[in-house]
């Protein structure tokens, strides 16, 4: 392993590393009270750290624009606020020794208390040995060693990934119990761990000598001010620094080459921290779960090309065939003609291979795929949040944004907040935040219905292409003029929603800004909801209106119901299905397409800002290799707060389109296999390669996604037994062949499923008969043009089906639910054991402790009782802060009511 770049320490002392950097930009000679205000707040800023024991490095830029300040923290600062912040640190590995002179002394529990002392000497730690049986033993033991070879050539490189580590026992950690803690081991406080608690620190110090400014404290404040252009930590080293973890991250998990490796997840949770760890689990799990409806998807489309030359009513259609010949409607009123049926033999050859025997089957399947998916990953997420410490994970109270601040500066009514008892502005209810909440949806409605306002104009282009088609007399345009038409249409809508995403995501966050949302977590929640309801709506209601609404209502040659005095979109003969299918087609490929294009390329664009303000650097004789690691990363872009936002959105919209509409699409969950995969290695690339290191941040789950998950699949169940009823020919062939057909065949069907109605007008002695797809009776009969009873069979047997459908997959989810619980037993009885297994390591080194201090050192509880007053005379003279006062943890009222509970040595 080749040393570390020299610039991740301090110049003066190379054994403190750098945890964070701060970049600042000298003030400009222009503004010399803003220059002088600015200066200020940075100096005040620097003491606060300097006080609370940080140790500080400014890098001198040599005149250049820009200034870096290197932050180190202490041993004892790490110890300090990973107790406050309620950290889980990793148990020391107790020797052999120690535990047996544990066990040589009788307890009130006796000795076979010592079973806890398979925490860290045996290799299978807290599992009990299981009951062995002669030969099932041995076979299920051989079983599982061949799995484990099986699954060897995916491992990723043992530098990075080990399949037989066992994980630490952890514990909150305690300076009381330091004992328990090897604090002499330099991995012991992770990367990810110190950014994080310097992250706390730099959003709580204060920047103001001024009492009265109550909210003068944060880092993000401070850049938003411009007092700092970033704060970042750093990169262990660049993608081409062999021995770093990010050079290690980068050729074993970003690297297309190793596309069909597992994915280094704990490595990934410790350079990363845990929210962006567990997002690429879930996507990691939410790919390998595609595989089966991949599989299942590709055989029903399979299914449908070997069979298509079997399908009857196809080879009717087709020249030759029976119905060939057969004389349709016109398409328009004034400039369309009548024409042949067999101009739509290719597209109902197409249809076929998405509408045939296998759609119902694949829509049951998927319905209850989308339950196992979400009842997996359940478990899944309870054992890796159990893995990586934040199963039941109680994040810490938030401070208000510095937006937020800015926005209620002048407003003098103050509240105080019960948790962190500090005052807080408080925005007038009628006068800002309820005209802000109304404006904000106000507008939101408004634009969700510009979206469906440029759905209409894609409808009004489809309509007035058919009518320029139709006189054109080119036979292959004429036969294939649904298929260019749809295909034509949908392109355009993509484009559409794509620039309708776009704006609405610039707008989003200005609306949301106005509804003056306190909190980081509110303001993101309020965000995701105005932006998923918007794309939602974009990206699905085309889709939509195709499958339920298009052909409905259209009514009849010589009485269409018309919409501003034209007739409506009409479907072609068969139906709408296959122009479903085009227009899911399109939308789900180009949108994946396009967005994983603009995802990895645009991070490039905003490399250029910071590349400007580095010009200086860049004309120094020093090349790239010697150019130290906090600059390189400052060229780097930002990850931000929304970072994850955007990479859940595409995800999950994907899942709508693999769950509510897939019986139209079967093809759509191989897609996105295929896409996800490179999705996997694209955004790991992107976050090693194109942004700066991101803080650890810690989450127990996935959040508001995971509930959004679960209503499209409730969505989906209801969708695709619509689509199979409605909108798939799948009913009408049943009742035809079951009631209606003298062999059970469809030899007929087309037939069956076309009207008559006479062309000639009123008075006319000839007689000119063309036909058109619904179900009414002939022109001849006294009760022309009226619905046949064979319209309310057919539409009887649909809703049937929608009922039976429903009620079908509804039991089964239940019963699937009911099978597979949120969380595995054995995570159970470990979670209780591990708890069990740590307190007694507590309560006998307690005594231990106890016992030697008794015949070695009488005088020490003297002296801890001495410590201990005048802690609390400590405490008691600050009982009361002023507002305002420094909201580091060291000053303020939580803090010290945390250090005054300390006293009472609570056992864990």
């Amino acid at each position: 392993m080749e040393l570390l770049d020299s610039s991740l320490f301090f110049r003066e002392d190379k054994s403190k590393r750098v945890d964070f950097i701060l970049v600042y930009e000298n003030p400009k000679s222009d503004d010399p009270e803003g220059a002088e205000a600015t200066i200020h707040k940075r100096n005040v800023f620097k003491e606060n750290l300097l006080k609370e024991g940080l140790e500080l490095e400014t890098v001198d830029s040599g005149g250049f624009a820009l200034n870096f300040i290197k932050i180190h923290a202490p041993m004892e600062i790490l110890k300090r606020y990973a107790e406050i912040l309620k950290l889980r640190m990793p148990i020391r590995k107790f020797s052999a020794e120690l535990l047996a002179s544990q066990g040589n002394r009788q307890g009130a529990e006796g000795a076979d208390m010592l079973e806890f002392k398979l925490t860290q000497l045996d290799a299978g730690s807290g599992e009990a040995n299981s009951i062995r049986i002669p030969m099932f033993s041995n076979v299920a033991d051989e079983m599982v060693s061949w799995f484990e070879k099986l699954q060897e050539p995916f491992y990723p490189s043992p530098d990075i990934f080990n399949p037989n580590q066992n994980n630490d026992y952890t514990a909150i950690y305690s300076r009381d119990k330091e004992y328990l803690f090897d604090h002499e081991d330099e991995r012991f406080f992770s990367q990810s761990t110190r950014s994080r608690i310097i992250e706390f620190l730099l959003k709580r110090k204060r920047f103001s000598d001024n009492p009265s400014d109550d909210f003068a404290f944060g880092i993000n404040r401070l850049i938003s001010d411009g007092v700092f252009l970033a704060a970042y930590p750093l990169h262990d080293g660049t993608i081409k620094s062999p021995g770093c973890m990010r050079y290690l991250l980068f050729r074993e998990w970003a690297s297309l080459r190793k596309f069909w490796k597992y994915q280094p997840l704990d490595a990934v949770r410790d350079y990363f921290g845990v929210k962006i760890g567990l997002y690429f689990a879930w996507l990691g799990f939410y790919t390998f779960m595609l595989i089966p409806p991949s599989i299942v998807g590709l055989v029903c489309f399979l299914y449908g090309l070997i069979t298509m030359n079997t399908d009857t009513p196809s080879d009717d259609i087709c020249p030759g065939g029976s119905m060939a010949n057969t004389t349709m409607c016109p398409i328009c009123d004034n400039f369309c003609e009548s024409w042949q049926l067999q101009d739509t033999c290719l597209l109902s050859k197409a249809k076929y291979l998405f509408d045939n025997g296998t759609t119902v089957f694949f829509a049951v399947f998927m319905s209850l795929w989308a339950v196992f998916f979400l009842e997996c990953w359940k478990r899944y997420s309870a054992e890796i949040t159990h893995r990586w410490d934040v199963f039941g994970y109680d994040p810490e109270e938030e401070h208000p944004r510095p937006e937020y601040l800015v926005k209620l500066r002048n407003v003098e009514t103050k509240t105080v907040n019960f948790i962190t008892q500090t005052s807080e502005p408080k925005p007038p209810f009628w006068k800002m935040k309820l005209p802000g909440i109304l404006m904000s949806w106000t507008s939101v409605h408004l634009l969700i219905l510009l979206a469906v306002a440029a759905v209409f104009a894609v409808i009004l282009y489809r309509m007035s292409m058919v009518v320029a088609l139709a006189a054109v007399h080119d036979s292959t345009i004429r036969g294939n003029w649904s298929l260019f038409i749809s295909m034509t249409g949908a392109a355009i809508n993509l484009v559409l929603i794509l620039i309708f995403n776009w704006i609405y995501e610039q707008v989003a966050v200005w609306l949301t800004e106005k509804e003056l949302r306190r909190t980081q977590t509110e303001f993101d929640d309020s965000l995701t909801l105005k932006i998923y309801l918007f794309q939602f709506v974009n990206y699905y209601f085309s889709i939509f209106y195709i499958a339920f609404i298009k052909g409905q209502y259209i009514g009849r040659p010589g009485k269409y119901i018309k919409l501003f005095g034209y007739r409506q979109e009409e479907c072609s003969p068969g139906g709408c299905f296959m122009e479903l299918c085009i227009q899911l087609g399109i939308i789900f490929f180009g949108k994946q397409f396009f967005l994983s294009i603009v995802e990895y390329y645009m991070p490039l664009l905003w490399k250029l800002f910071n590349l400007i303000k580095l010009r200086p650097w860049g004309n120094d004789k020093t090349t790239e290799e010697n150019t130290p690691q906090y600059v390189r990363d400052f060229k780097l872009v930002e990850w931000g707060h929304q970072g994850l936002f955007y990479e859940y959105l595409e995800m999950v919209i994907q899942y709508g389109f693999i769950t509510i509409f897939v019986c139209a699409f079967p093809l759509a969950p191989l897609l996105a296999f295929l896409n996800n995969i490179l999705e996997m290695r694209l955004d790991a690339k992107k976050l090693l390669v194109l942004h700066r290191r991101p803080v650890a941040q810690k989450v127990r789950d996935i959040g508001i996604w995971f509930d959004i998950l679960e209503t499209l699949g409730r969505i989906a169940v209801i969708t695709n037994a619509f689509i199979i009823a409605f909108t798939s020919e799948f009913i009408p062939k049943i009742v035809y062949r079951t009631f209606y057909s003298a062999d059970n065949s469809l030899k007929g069907y087309v037939n069956f499923t076309l009207s008559y109605y006479d062309l000639s007008g009123p008075g006319s002695n000839e007689t000119t008969l063309c036909r058109y797809p619904d179900y009414n009776l002939p022109p001849w009969n006294e009760n022309k043009y009226e619905r046949s009873l064979v319209f309310y069979h057919i539409m009887f047997a649909k809703l049937l089906f929608v009922v039976v459908f429903e009620n079908v997959v509804a039991v089964t989810i239940m019963t699937v639910r009911l099978l597979i619980p949120d969380m595995a037993a054995s995570l159970k009885y470990r979670i209780r054991r591990e708890a069990y297994i740590t307190k007694e390591i507590i309560i006998r080194t307690e005594r231990l402790k106890k016992e030697r201090k008794t015949s070695s050192a009488p005088n020490l509880a003297e002296e801890g009782d001495e410590e201990d007053r005048m802690q609390k005379k400590s405490i008691t003279s600050r009982e009361s802060i002023p507002l305002g006062e420094d909201l580091s943890p060291s000053t303020d009222a939580l803090t010290l009511e945390f250090y005054a509970n300390r006293s009472n040595h609570v056992d864990i």
